[in-house]
């Protein structure tokens, strides 16, 4: 599956200056590929303004965000990685807006078994006794056994 982070960027760039806000980036600048003038880094974070007036160029690609911006007076060209961008913030209101991690924290996230409509008991067609829910003719089934199999159907 793609990232859902840079998806989410453009949807809070846009929310932040369709209100008329500044948008700003928090960006991890000990990350590899982060491009950014070394001066402007403080605590291993970078703070960009990338309101248009701002910046030329702005890119936000599904990768990488990539603009040139004046430093200093002088213009350089600036390339964040989208896995490197830990906020984004309207400067009026300074609501730092993180952005979840791409990578599950747990790591037997992966191991999870994966769910289909047949594994929680959804059917497409047919009524519940076919397949063996324990309706009127249940079976062994007592009133306070809980039901097995699926109990849902699609209604075309």
């Amino acid at each position: 599956m793609t990232s859902q982070r840079p998806y989410l960027l453009r949807a809070l760039y846009a929310w932040i200056t369709d209100n008329g806000m500044t948008p700003h980036l928090v960006v991890d600048a000990t990350r590899p590929g982060v491009r950014v003038p070394a001066f402007a880094v403080n605590n291993g974070k970078v703070v960009l303004n990338i309101v248009d007036r701002a910046v030329a160029g702005l890119e936000m690609g599904n990768d990488v965000i990539s603009f040139s911006a004046r430093f200093r007076g002088v213009s350089h060209s600036v390339a964040v990685p989208v896995s490197s961008v830990l906020a984004i913030f309207p400067l009026e209101t300074g609501l730092l807006l993180t952005l979840p991690d791409d990578q599950p924290e747990d790591p037997l996230a992966d191991e999870a078994p994966q769910m289909s409509p047949e594994s929680v008991g959804l059917t497409e067609t047919g009524d519940a006794a076919e397949h063996g829910d324990g309706g009127e003719d249940g079976g062994d089934q007592g009133p306070s056994s809980p039901r097995r199999g699926g109990h849902l159907r699609v209604v075309k």
